[in-house]
C-alpha cells in the first residue's frame, strides 16, 4: 500500500521570493514528492513549504531544502516577527496514510543526523522525536532565538544538540527536526496596534498559561498593516477544534473593546477541521462528513487504480473520456516510460553475453540510469494528472465577491505552478533516456535495432509532448521570475532535442 508522509519545514526567509522559489525547486528535484502550498509572510519574514511523499523518499526532499536554504540565507541579516534559531528552523515529518508516528519519529532522526553531518549544522529533536522531556516543546529549544543560543550551546550542557557540535552554523544556526501530529497554524488578526492586548489575549488562551489545552499562542506585531495578530498552533485539533480557539480569541478580545480584523491559515488545513467548524456554526443536525460532495467522490476514487498500475485498457479508456485527465502530459511520461523500458530490454539481451563484456561497466551503469528515469516516468503519469486535477478544482471555487476572486486567483496559479513543474521534469527525465539509448546505438545486441530505435523515438515524443504542456501553461502563469526561469529551461530543452536529433534522427 502507498506511504504518505508530509513534510512541513518552515525557513527563516519571508520576503525575497527568489530565495524561497530556489528552496521549493530543490524540494522539487526530488523524484516522487508533491509539492502542495508555499506560504510566505514579510512581517514574521518566515516561509512555510508544505511537500508531501512516501516515506522512502521524504528524507531526500528535507535534506535539499536545508542545503538550498544553508546556501542563501544568513541569519546575521534577519529580522522579522516570528522567533527562530536557524536558516531551516523547523523540520517537522507528519504521518498521513499507511504510515505511524514512530516511522515518522526515525525519519526525523535519520534527517537531524543527516544535517549535522552534511551541513555542520546542530539539531535538535522534538516533539515525538525528543530525547529529553524539556525538549518535547519546541519553545523550550528557540528560547533565546538564534542570538541567545549562539552563546549559550557552548557554554552550558542543557543546550548541547542532540546532533552536531556545540556551535551553531556561522550563518545558518540550529535547526529542530521532529515528527509530530497534524498541526494547524491559525493567525487571527485584531483591530488594534496595541501589542500589549495581542501578548494579553494569547497568554490567556494559550495552555501553558492556563488557557486552551493543545493550543500554543504568542503576539505578534504586524507593522505594516498597523495591526496586531495573536499567532496560533493547534496541535490537537480534534480534541481543541479551531472554532474553539477563535471563539475564546473573539471573547478575550471584546474584554479589551476589540474587534476580530480577520483571520488566515498558514499552510493547510486538514478538512475535519473545517467541516467541525460548519458543523458547529452552521447547527446542522446529524452532520456528518459524508455529506460533503467532495468526500464521497474521494472515498469512490480511493477504491479505483491509479494510473500507473492500471491495465493499458484501462488507461486508453481513460485517455479517451472527455474530462482532460489523464491526457497529453501523462500519455508523455507513459511515452518516457516505455522508452525506458525498452533500452532495459535491448540491454537485456546484451548484458553477460561475451562478444560485449568489454563494454560491461558502461552498459550496467546506462541500465541504472534508465531504471531510474523509468520510476520517475512511472510516477509523473499520476502526478501530471494530479496537477491538472488541481487546476480544475481551482477553476472551480467560488468568485461571487473580491475575496473569494482574489482567492480563486492565487489558487489557480499555486496549481498551474505545480501543472508546469511536472512536465517539465518529464520532459528533462526524457531526453536524459533519450541520450542513454543513443549511447546504446554502438555498444548493444544489433539484432534489437529496431527496438531501440523505436525507443529514441518514444522518448522525442515524450520530451515534445511535454513541452507543448509546458508552453501552453507558461502563458497563463503570472509569475514574472517564474516564467522567465521555465522559458529558459524550455528553451534549453528544446535546442537539446534539435541538436540530438540531427545527430541521430
Amino acid at each position: 500500500m502507498k506511504t504518505i508522509v508530509e513534510c512541513v519545514p518552515n525557513f527563516s526567509e519571508g520576503r525575497d521570493r527568489g530565495i524561497v522559489d530556489q528552496i521549493a525547486d530543490a524540494i522539487r528535484s526530488v523524484p516522487g514528492l508533491s509539492l502542495m502550498d508555499l506560504e510566505m509572510d514579510p512581517d514574521h519574514n518566515r516561509s512555510v513549504i508544505t511537500f508531501v511523499g512516501e516515506k522512502e523518499g521524504i528524507a531526500e526532499g528535507a535534506l535539499r531544502a536545508v542545503e538550498k536554504a544553508t546556501e542563501l540565507i544568513d541569519l546575521n541579516r534577519h529580522t522579522g516577527a516570528h522567533p527562530r534559531i536557524g536558516a531551516t528552523d523547523v523540520v517537522p515529518f507528519v504521518p498521513v496514510r499507511n504510515v505511524t508516528l514512530e516511522e515518522c519519529v526515525s525519519i526525523a532522526r535519520a534527517v537531524g543526523s543527516e544535517i549535522a553531518s552534511r551541513f555542520a549544522i546542530p539539531v535538535y529533536l522534538y516533539e515525538a522525536a525528543a530525547t529529553r522531556p524539556d525538549r518535547v516543546q519546541l519553545e523550550n529549544i528557540r528560547k533565546g532565538q538564534f542570538e541567545g543560543l549562539r552563546e549559550e550551546i557552548r557554554a552550558s550542557v542543557d543546550r548541547l544538540p542532540d546532533f552536531g557540535q556545540a556551535q551553531v552554523h556561522p550563518t545558518a544556526g540550529a535547526t529542530v527536526v521532529g515528527a509530530r501530529k497534524f498541526l494547524i497554524a491559525y493567525n487571527i488578526n485584531l483591530n488594534t496596534a496595541d501589542f500589549r492586548i495581542a501578548k494579553q489575549i494569547a497568554r490567556a488562551v494559550r495552555f501553558s498559561s492556563g488557557g486552551l489545552r493543545y493550543v500554543k499562542a504568542m503576539g505578534v506585531e504586524l507593522k505594516a498593516r498597523n495591526l496586531v495578530q495573536v499567532s496560533l498552533n493547534l496541535t490537537d485539533f480534534e480534541l481543541t477544534p479551531l472554532h474553539r480557539a477563535f471563539e475564546m480569541v473573539k471573547r478575550e478580545a471584546q474584554r479589551f473593546g476589540v474587534s476580530i480584523a480577520g483571520s488566515e491559515i498558514v499552510g493547510l488545513i486538514p478538512g475535519r477541521a473545517i467541516e467541525m467548524a460548519a458543523d458547529f456554526y452552521l447547527q446542522v443536525e446529524d452532520f456528518h462528513p459524508e455529506l460533503i460532495f467532495e468526500n464521497r467522490l474521494a472515498q469512490i476514487l480511493e477504491t479505483s487504480q491509479e494510473l500507473g498500475s492500471m491495465r493499458i485498457s484501462e488507461f486508453l479508456a481513460a485517455v479517451a473520456r472527455p474530462e482532460g485527465f489523464p491526457g497529453g502530459g501523462s500519455v508523455a511520461a507513459l511515452s518516457g516510460a516505455l522508452a525506458a523500458c525498452l533500452g532495459k530490454m535491448v540491454l537485456g539481451f546484451t548484458l553477460n553475453r561475451k562478444k560485449f563484456e568489454t563494454n560491461k561497466d558502461r552498459l550496467e551503469s546506462i541500465l541504472q540510469q534508465l531504471e531510474r528515469h523509468a520510476k520517475a516516468m512511472t510516477q509523473a503519469v499520476d502526478r501530471d494528472s494530479q496537477a491538472y486535477e488541481q487546476v480544475v478544482a481551482a477553476q472551480q471555487l467560488p468568485r461571487a465577491t473580491e475575496e473569494e476572486t482574489q482567492f480563486r486567483r492565487q489558487k489557480i496559479q499555486a496549481a498551474l505552478v505545480v501543472a508546469t513543474d511536472v512536465p517539465l521534469e518529464v520532459a528533462g527525465e526524457a531526453h536524459a533516456i533519450l541520450e542513454c539509448l543513443v549511447e546504446l546505438r554502438p555498444i548493444s545486441n544489433p539484432n534489437l535495432s529496431s527496438d531501440l530505435n523505436t525507443g529514441i523515438w518514444m522518448a522525442l515524443a515524450s520530451a515534445q509532448g511535454a513541452l507543448e504542456n509546458v508552453a501552453v501553461n507558461l502563458k497563463s502563469i503570472r509569475d514574472p521570475a517564474f516564467v522567465e526561469r521555465n522559458t529558459r529551461r524550455w528553451e534549453e530543452l528544446k535546442n537539446l532535442l534539435r541538436q540530438v536529433c540531427a545527430e541521430n534522427c
